[in-house]
């Protein structure tokens, strides 16, 4: 083993136990292991919110931006004040989503805020400097194809411990305080926002609006839900900090409790 590893799994153990001072081999071999698990999965984490930021701009400005049409969400709110505006969008989509990611700290922790904010700049940045061609101007295709691109950028920042709409923390942290569903809140976030584009625009345009949303909720179900099969295990035991730590470092699978 290099110096180099060596060092970071000597650190990385004594971050769980300060009091050691010397690590037999098989300490070493096992902290190894964890800290390889640990970089593998934050450069895979890494790879997925990169393509997911790139699949969303690409939907957005190759499909619903060029055609004025609208998807649910914080994102939805930011184009609907885009149009009605004219301030870039970029800035509106850090603008709405800040209020969400504060809420986000104290909700979901400060790992996920920094993902969560970290995904969000990226989205915005992308939009200010990436330009895309547009691809159609077929209503339909634009809202199948556009939403279908929008989702899947959303369902590869989920996979990788963030999200790419502040409304979904909303959600999150109004389900815990009054007992409602997350699905029941977003749907009426969603319903203001479709609302909204009939009201200033056309329902026409709202319809195709909703069309985008269902496109983009459908491909977020089939990346998180669809693309791999999960074998979940209920374990009931008085030492289950013993197990979840087992599972996470010495099994690199995920536990909920």
């Amino acid at each position: 083993m290099k110096k180099f590893w060596r060092y970071l799994v000597i650190k990385s153990i004594r971050r769980k136990n300060q009091s050691t001072k010397t690590f037999s081999a098989y300490q070493l071999a096992r902290g190894f292991r964890n800290l390889r698990i640990t970089v593998i999965t934050f450069f895979k984490n890494l790879i997925m919110t990169l393509i997911g930021i790139t699949c969303a701009a690409f939907g957005l400005k190759s499909f619903l931006l060029p055609n004025k049409f609208l998807d649910g969400g914080a994102t939805g709110i930011a184009m609907l004040l885009s149009q009605l505006t004219n301030l870039s969008l970029s800035v509106l989509i850090l603008i709405v989503n800040i209020p969400f990611i504060i809420l986000g700290y104290s909700v979901l922790g400060k790992s996920f805020t920094i993902k969560t904010a970290f995904v969000i700049t990226g989205l915005s940045a992308g939009l200010a400097v990436t330009e895309f061609p547009q691809i159609t101007n077929d209503k339909l295709l634009v809202s199948v194809f556009g939403g279908f691109f929008l989702g899947a950028g959303i369902g590869l920042t989920v996979r990788s411990g963030a999200v790419l709409d502040g409304t979904e923390i909303l959600a999150i942290f109004m389900s815990r305080k009054f007992g409602t569903t997350i699905g029941d809140i977003l749907f009426g976030i969603n319903i203001l926002v479709f609302s909204s584009a009939a009201y200033f625009f056309s329902i026409e345009s709202a319809l195709y609006s909703i069309i985008t949303y269902l496109s983009a909720s459908k491909t977020v179900d089939f990346i998180i839900e669809g693309i791999e099969e999960y074998t979940g295990i209920t374990i009931v035991s008085r030492r289950s900090e013993e197990i979840r730590e087992m599972i996470i470092n010495e099994m690199g699978r995920g536990v909920t409790i």
